[in-house]
Protein backbone atom coordinates (compact mmCIF):
# COMPACT_ATOMS: atom_id res chain seq x y z
CA UNK A 1 0.00 0.00 0.00
CA UNK A 2 1.21 3.69 -0.63
CA UNK A 3 -0.32 6.80 0.51
CA UNK A 4 0.19 9.55 -1.92
CA UNK A 5 0.12 13.09 -0.05
CA UNK A 6 0.90 14.27 3.49
CA UNK A 7 -3.01 15.82 3.70
CA UNK A 8 -5.14 15.69 6.73
CA UNK A 9 -6.96 12.40 6.42
CA UNK A 10 -3.47 10.51 5.69
CA UNK A 11 -1.94 11.96 9.39
CA UNK A 12 -5.46 9.88 10.59
CA UNK A 13 -4.14 6.96 9.32
CA UNK A 14 -0.54 7.32 10.09
CA UNK A 15 -2.53 7.82 13.30
CA UNK A 16 -4.12 4.04 12.86
CA UNK A 17 -1.27 2.28 11.87
CA UNK A 18 0.47 3.71 14.98
CA UNK A 19 -2.36 2.58 17.27
CA UNK A 20 -3.30 -0.75 15.73
CA UNK A 21 -0.60 -2.30 13.85
CA UNK A 22 -0.13 -1.81 9.69
CA UNK A 23 -2.15 -3.56 7.71
CA UNK A 24 0.23 -4.82 5.59
CA UNK A 25 3.78 -5.43 4.71
CA UNK A 26 5.82 -2.01 4.12
CA UNK A 27 3.59 0.57 2.90
CA UNK A 28 5.07 3.95 2.42
CA UNK A 29 3.86 7.24 2.24
CA UNK A 30 4.74 9.90 -0.04
CA UNK A 31 4.92 13.33 0.32
CA UNK A 32 6.82 15.94 -0.47
CA UNK A 33 7.40 18.04 2.96
CA UNK A 34 8.61 16.62 6.11
CA UNK A 35 5.66 18.53 8.16
CA UNK A 36 1.79 18.94 7.42
CA UNK A 37 1.07 22.93 8.02
CA UNK A 38 -2.54 22.86 9.68
CA UNK A 39 -4.02 25.64 7.95
CA UNK A 40 -6.52 26.38 10.47
CA UNK A 41 -3.79 28.21 12.60
CA UNK A 42 -2.05 30.27 9.26
CA UNK A 43 -4.04 33.35 10.13
CA UNK A 44 -3.85 33.55 13.72
CA UNK A 45 -0.46 33.31 13.20
CA UNK A 46 -0.81 36.03 10.31
CA UNK A 47 -1.59 38.65 13.48
CA UNK A 48 1.42 37.25 15.60
CA UNK A 49 -0.72 35.08 17.77
CA UNK A 50 1.20 31.97 17.28
CA UNK A 51 5.01 31.47 15.90
CA UNK A 52 5.36 30.21 12.69
CA UNK A 53 6.03 26.48 13.74
CA UNK A 54 2.86 26.01 15.84
CA UNK A 55 0.51 24.55 13.57
CA UNK A 56 2.92 21.35 11.94
CA UNK A 57 1.94 17.71 12.04
CA UNK A 58 5.93 15.76 11.48
CA UNK A 59 4.65 13.31 9.36
CA UNK A 60 8.22 11.82 9.08
CA UNK A 61 7.90 11.07 12.62
CA UNK A 62 4.51 9.40 12.55
CA UNK A 63 5.98 7.32 9.59
CA UNK A 64 8.83 6.24 11.12
CA UNK A 65 6.65 5.67 14.68
CA UNK A 66 4.68 3.84 12.50
CA UNK A 67 7.46 1.91 11.42
CA UNK A 68 7.12 2.86 7.33
CA UNK A 69 8.90 4.95 5.33
CA UNK A 70 8.40 8.59 4.21
CA UNK A 71 9.48 9.16 0.62
CA UNK A 72 10.25 13.22 0.47
CA UNK A 73 9.24 13.73 -3.19
CA UNK A 74 6.23 14.48 -5.36
CA UNK A 75 3.53 12.45 -7.28
CA UNK A 76 3.83 13.86 -10.93
CA UNK A 77 1.87 10.67 -12.99
CA UNK A 78 -0.53 7.53 -11.94
CA UNK A 79 -1.06 4.60 -13.88
CA UNK A 80 -4.23 2.94 -11.97
CA UNK A 81 -4.03 0.03 -14.57
CA UNK A 82 -0.77 -1.26 -13.99
CA UNK A 83 -0.51 0.74 -10.44
CA UNK A 84 2.25 2.25 -10.87
CA UNK A 85 3.09 6.06 -9.95
CA UNK A 86 5.75 8.09 -10.87
CA UNK A 87 7.63 10.52 -8.84
CA UNK A 88 8.88 13.85 -9.48
CA UNK A 89 12.54 12.62 -8.95
CA UNK A 90 11.86 10.37 -11.70
CA UNK A 91 10.93 7.42 -9.43
CA UNK A 92 8.31 4.23 -9.98
CA UNK A 93 6.37 2.65 -7.06
CA UNK A 94 4.56 -0.22 -7.95
CA UNK A 95 1.45 -0.58 -5.49
CA UNK A 96 -1.42 -3.47 -5.05
CA UNK A 97 -3.41 -0.24 -3.41
CA UNK A 98 -3.06 3.75 -3.45
CA UNK A 99 -4.85 6.31 -1.48
CA UNK A 100 -4.43 9.96 -2.35
CA UNK A 101 -4.62 12.93 -0.44
CA UNK A 102 -2.48 14.84 -2.48
CA UNK A 103 -4.54 18.68 -1.86
CA UNK A 104 -5.27 20.43 -5.37
CA UNK A 105 -3.54 23.28 -6.61
CA UNK A 106 -3.72 27.54 -6.49
CA UNK A 107 -6.02 28.40 -9.36
CA UNK A 108 -5.26 32.65 -9.05
CA UNK A 109 -3.25 33.39 -11.74
CA UNK A 110 -5.93 31.52 -13.87
CA UNK A 111 -8.68 33.39 -12.53
CA UNK A 112 -7.50 36.63 -11.85
CA UNK A 113 -4.08 36.97 -14.06
CA UNK A 114 -0.82 37.53 -13.24
CA UNK A 115 1.29 39.54 -10.98
CA UNK A 116 3.81 39.76 -9.38
CA UNK A 117 2.26 40.69 -5.92
CA UNK A 118 0.12 38.03 -6.25
CA UNK A 119 -0.02 35.19 -3.47
CA UNK A 120 -2.05 31.94 -3.86
CA UNK A 121 -3.08 30.48 -0.75
CA UNK A 122 -2.33 27.25 -2.21
CA UNK A 123 -0.09 25.68 -1.74
CA UNK A 124 -0.14 26.74 1.97
CA UNK A 125 3.56 25.81 2.45
CA UNK A 126 4.40 27.97 -0.21
CA UNK A 127 2.47 31.03 0.96
CA UNK A 128 3.34 30.78 4.52
CA UNK A 129 7.25 31.08 3.09
CA UNK A 130 6.09 33.70 0.30
CA UNK A 131 4.39 35.65 2.67
CA UNK A 132 7.14 35.37 5.56
CA UNK A 133 9.36 37.20 3.24
CA UNK A 134 7.26 39.37 1.93
CA UNK A 135 6.50 40.80 5.85
CA UNK A 136 10.39 40.71 6.55
CA UNK A 137 11.02 43.36 3.31
CA UNK A 138 8.22 45.66 4.65
CA UNK A 139 9.83 45.76 8.17
CA UNK A 140 9.39 49.43 9.02
CA UNK A 141 7.72 50.28 5.93
CA UNK A 142 5.23 53.10 5.24
CA UNK A 143 1.59 52.14 5.84
CA UNK A 144 1.02 49.13 2.89
CA UNK A 145 -2.68 47.99 1.04
CA UNK A 146 -3.90 44.89 1.03
CA UNK A 147 -6.25 43.43 -1.36
CA UNK A 148 -7.56 39.78 -0.41
CA UNK A 149 -9.62 37.87 -2.96
CA UNK A 150 -12.58 35.19 -2.43
CA UNK A 151 -15.43 35.93 0.20
CA UNK A 152 -15.41 32.48 2.07
CA UNK A 153 -14.49 31.32 5.13
CA UNK A 154 -10.72 30.81 4.47
CA UNK A 155 -10.74 34.83 2.63
CA UNK A 156 -12.58 36.20 5.70
CA UNK A 157 -10.09 35.08 8.10
CA UNK A 158 -6.98 35.92 5.78
CA UNK A 159 -8.75 39.78 5.64
CA UNK A 160 -8.77 39.73 9.48
CA UNK A 161 -5.38 38.18 9.74
CA UNK A 162 -4.13 40.29 7.42
CA UNK A 163 -5.37 43.66 8.39
CA UNK A 164 -3.70 42.60 12.33
CA UNK A 165 -0.31 41.62 10.33
CA UNK A 166 2.42 40.91 13.34
CA UNK A 167 5.27 43.38 13.27
CA UNK A 168 6.26 47.10 13.57
CA UNK A 169 4.89 49.71 11.35
CA UNK A 170 0.97 50.22 11.08
CA UNK A 171 -1.43 48.12 10.11
CA UNK A 172 -2.04 47.67 6.65
CA UNK A 173 -5.26 49.14 4.52
CA UNK A 174 -7.44 46.02 3.88
CA UNK A 175 -9.90 45.91 0.70
CA UNK A 176 -11.41 42.29 0.35
CA UNK A 177 -13.10 41.38 -2.85
CA UNK A 178 -15.67 38.94 -1.76
CA UNK A 179 -16.95 38.14 -5.52
CA UNK A 180 -20.30 38.40 -7.19
CA UNK A 181 -22.07 35.86 -4.30
CA UNK A 182 -21.17 38.18 -1.59
CA UNK A 183 -19.83 37.61 1.45
CA UNK A 184 -19.67 33.85 3.30
CA UNK A 185 -22.55 32.86 0.51
CA UNK A 186 -23.08 29.65 2.69
CA UNK A 187 -23.20 30.62 5.76
CA UNK A 188 -25.85 31.86 7.77
CA UNK A 189 -26.92 35.97 7.87
CA UNK A 190 -26.61 35.80 11.80
CA UNK A 191 -22.78 35.27 10.86
CA UNK A 192 -22.46 37.07 7.45
CA UNK A 193 -23.99 40.66 9.36
CA UNK A 194 -21.27 39.75 12.39
CA UNK A 195 -18.17 39.33 10.16
CA UNK A 196 -19.62 42.33 8.14
CA UNK A 197 -19.69 44.88 11.54
CA UNK A 198 -16.58 43.76 12.83
CA UNK A 199 -15.24 44.15 9.49
CA UNK A 200 -17.02 47.91 9.60
CA UNK A 201 -14.98 48.13 13.36
CA UNK A 202 -11.87 46.80 12.03
CA UNK A 203 -11.73 49.38 8.93
CA UNK A 204 -11.91 46.47 6.40
CA UNK A 205 -13.35 47.70 2.77
CA UNK A 206 -15.84 44.89 1.93
CA UNK A 207 -16.51 44.90 -2.54
CA UNK A 208 -19.15 42.80 -3.48
CA UNK A 209 -17.31 42.15 -6.28
CA UNK A 210 -14.42 39.76 -8.29
CA UNK A 211 -10.86 40.86 -8.11
CA UNK A 212 -9.04 40.79 -11.07
CA UNK A 213 -6.08 42.13 -12.40
CA UNK A 214 -4.91 43.46 -16.11
CA UNK A 215 -1.82 45.91 -17.32
CA UNK A 216 -0.90 45.85 -14.23
CA UNK A 217 -3.71 46.86 -11.86
CA UNK A 218 -5.45 45.71 -9.51
CA UNK A 219 -9.69 45.66 -10.17
CA UNK A 220 -12.04 45.05 -7.30
CA UNK A 221 -16.14 45.29 -8.72
CA UNK A 222 -14.73 46.57 -12.00
CA UNK A 223 -12.97 49.53 -10.36
CA UNK A 224 -9.15 50.26 -9.79
CA UNK A 225 -8.18 49.72 -5.95
CA UNK A 226 -4.80 51.14 -6.46
CA UNK A 227 -2.21 51.55 -4.96
CA UNK A 228 -1.84 47.81 -3.95
CA UNK A 229 1.15 46.65 -2.03
CA UNK A 230 0.27 42.46 -2.05
CA UNK A 231 -2.69 40.55 -3.36
CA UNK A 232 -3.90 37.62 -1.37
CA UNK A 233 -6.00 34.72 -3.04
CA UNK A 234 -7.91 32.71 -1.61
CA UNK A 235 -10.39 31.15 -4.00
CA UNK A 236 -10.20 27.26 -3.47
CA UNK A 237 -8.69 24.60 -5.26
CA UNK A 238 -8.12 23.40 -8.82
CA UNK A 239 -7.48 19.74 -9.50
CA UNK A 240 -3.76 18.92 -10.13
CA UNK A 241 -3.23 17.56 -13.93
CA UNK A 242 -1.97 13.76 -13.29
CA UNK A 243 -5.11 11.90 -12.02
CA UNK A 244 -7.01 13.00 -15.39
CA UNK A 245 -4.26 12.46 -17.38
CA UNK A 246 -3.20 8.69 -16.37
CA UNK A 247 -7.44 7.80 -16.67
CA UNK A 248 -8.92 8.11 -13.03
CA UNK A 249 -12.65 8.79 -13.35
CA UNK A 250 -12.86 12.77 -12.76
CA UNK A 251 -15.42 14.83 -12.31
CA UNK A 252 -16.02 17.79 -14.57
CA UNK A 253 -13.20 20.00 -13.32
CA UNK A 254 -10.70 17.46 -12.88
CA UNK A 255 -11.17 15.76 -9.19
CA UNK A 256 -11.06 12.11 -8.63
CA UNK A 257 -14.78 11.27 -8.14
CA UNK A 258 -15.35 8.88 -5.23
CA UNK A 259 -17.93 6.99 -3.68
CA UNK A 260 -19.22 7.09 -0.08
CA UNK A 261 -16.06 4.95 0.81
CA UNK A 262 -13.60 7.48 -0.82
CA UNK A 263 -12.72 4.59 -3.34
CA UNK A 264 -12.34 5.60 -7.05
CA UNK A 265 -15.59 5.22 -9.01
CA UNK A 266 -13.26 3.71 -12.21
CA UNK A 267 -10.27 1.83 -9.81
CA UNK A 268 -11.42 0.32 -6.62
CA UNK A 269 -8.27 -0.38 -5.44
CA UNK A 270 -7.03 3.17 -5.50
CA UNK A 271 -8.79 5.94 -2.72
CA UNK A 272 -8.84 9.40 -2.52
CA UNK A 273 -9.29 12.39 -0.05
CA UNK A 274 -9.48 16.15 0.58
CA UNK A 275 -8.71 18.53 -1.85
CA UNK A 276 -8.28 16.34 -4.76
CA UNK A 277 -11.43 14.33 -4.51
CA UNK A 278 -14.98 14.77 -5.17
CA UNK A 279 -17.74 12.77 -3.66
CA UNK A 280 -20.06 11.36 -6.38
CA UNK A 281 -23.05 10.40 -4.36
CA UNK A 282 -23.34 14.06 -2.38
CA UNK A 283 -21.49 17.52 -2.75
CA UNK A 284 -18.68 17.94 0.11
CA UNK A 285 -16.95 21.19 -0.54
CA UNK A 286 -13.22 21.36 -0.14
CA UNK A 287 -12.38 22.32 3.46
CA UNK A 288 -10.19 21.19 6.05
CA UNK A 289 -12.54 19.95 8.51
CA UNK A 290 -14.01 17.92 6.32
CA UNK A 291 -10.79 15.89 5.19
CA UNK A 292 -10.37 15.68 9.21
CA UNK A 293 -13.46 14.03 9.83
CA UNK A 294 -13.10 11.48 6.60
CA UNK A 295 -9.69 10.44 7.99
CA UNK A 296 -10.65 7.51 10.38
CA UNK A 297 -13.25 6.66 7.84
CA UNK A 298 -10.64 6.04 5.25
CA UNK A 299 -8.19 4.46 7.64
CA UNK A 300 -10.48 2.18 8.60
CA UNK A 301 -11.81 1.35 5.00
CA UNK A 302 -7.98 1.05 3.70
CA UNK A 303 -7.31 -1.51 6.59
CA UNK A 304 -10.63 -3.51 5.16
CA UNK A 305 -9.00 -3.39 1.99
CA UNK A 306 -5.68 -4.74 2.49
CA UNK A 307 -7.68 -7.45 4.26
CA UNK A 308 -9.70 -8.55 1.15
CA UNK A 309 -12.99 -7.49 2.62
CA UNK A 310 -15.31 -4.31 1.41
CA UNK A 311 -14.56 -1.60 2.87
CA UNK A 312 -18.02 -0.60 5.22
CA UNK A 313 -17.64 3.08 6.59
CA UNK A 314 -18.65 6.06 4.75
CA UNK A 315 -17.81 9.95 5.81
CA UNK A 316 -21.30 11.73 6.14
CA UNK A 317 -21.49 15.01 7.38
CA UNK A 318 -23.40 16.59 9.69
CA UNK A 319 -26.06 19.03 8.89
CA UNK A 320 -24.20 21.54 10.69
CA UNK A 321 -20.37 21.99 11.38
CA UNK A 322 -19.57 24.30 13.97
CA UNK A 323 -17.21 27.06 12.15
CA UNK A 324 -14.66 29.28 14.38
CA UNK A 325 -13.13 32.36 12.75
CA UNK A 326 -10.67 34.57 14.34
CA UNK A 327 -10.97 38.15 13.79
CA UNK A 328 -7.24 38.99 13.89
CA UNK A 329 -7.38 40.58 17.35
CA UNK A 330 -8.34 37.98 20.34
CA UNK A 331 -12.02 37.64 19.37
CA UNK A 332 -13.23 35.11 17.12
CA UNK A 333 -16.63 34.27 15.57
CA UNK A 334 -18.55 30.96 15.52
CA UNK A 335 -20.69 29.74 13.40
CA UNK A 336 -23.21 26.69 13.90
CA UNK A 337 -26.24 26.26 11.38
CA UNK A 338 -28.32 29.74 11.50
CA UNK A 339 -26.42 30.35 15.50
CA UNK A 340 -23.49 32.88 15.57
CA UNK A 341 -22.08 34.24 18.47
CA UNK A 342 -18.18 36.77 19.32
CA UNK A 343 -15.96 37.30 21.34
CA UNK A 344 -13.11 36.60 23.06
CA UNK A 345 -13.96 33.28 24.32
CA UNK A 346 -14.77 31.60 21.02
CA UNK A 347 -11.08 32.29 20.01
CA UNK A 348 -10.29 31.12 23.62
CA UNK A 349 -12.63 27.64 22.27
CA UNK A 350 -10.48 27.91 18.71
CA UNK A 351 -7.36 27.86 19.84
CA UNK A 352 -7.78 24.85 22.56
CA UNK A 353 -9.67 23.16 19.49
CA UNK A 354 -6.35 23.69 17.36
CA UNK A 355 -3.82 22.81 19.75
CA UNK A 356 -5.71 19.86 21.04
CA UNK A 357 -5.65 18.56 17.18
CA UNK A 358 -1.73 19.08 16.48
CA UNK A 359 -0.81 18.09 20.11
CA UNK A 360 -2.58 14.62 19.17
CA UNK A 361 -0.03 14.14 16.95
CA UNK A 362 2.77 15.27 18.48
CA UNK A 363 2.36 13.17 21.51
CA UNK A 364 2.02 10.20 19.16
CA UNK A 365 4.94 10.81 16.87
CA UNK A 366 7.27 11.15 20.34
CA UNK A 367 5.56 7.97 22.14
CA UNK A 368 7.05 4.92 22.15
Amino acid sequence: MILVGGGHAHVAVLSDWIDNGLPCHSPVIISPHRYLRYSGMVPAWIAGLYDRDEGLVDISALAARAGIVHICDTCTAIDPDRRTVTLNSGGVIAFDIASLDTGGVGRARRILGDDPRLLDIRPIDRFVDDLANVRSAHTGAARRRILVAGGGAGGTELAFGLRNIAGPGPRPDVVFAVGERGLLPDFSKAVRDKVADEMARQGIAIVAGDASMSGGIARAGGESVEPVDLIVAALGSAAPSWPAEGRLACDADGFILVDRYQRSVSHDWIYAVGDVAARADRDIPHSGVHAVFAGPVLAANLRAAMAGANPRKSYRPRWRHLYLMTTGNGSAIASFGPLAAKGRWVARLKDWIDRRWIEKYRRLAASG
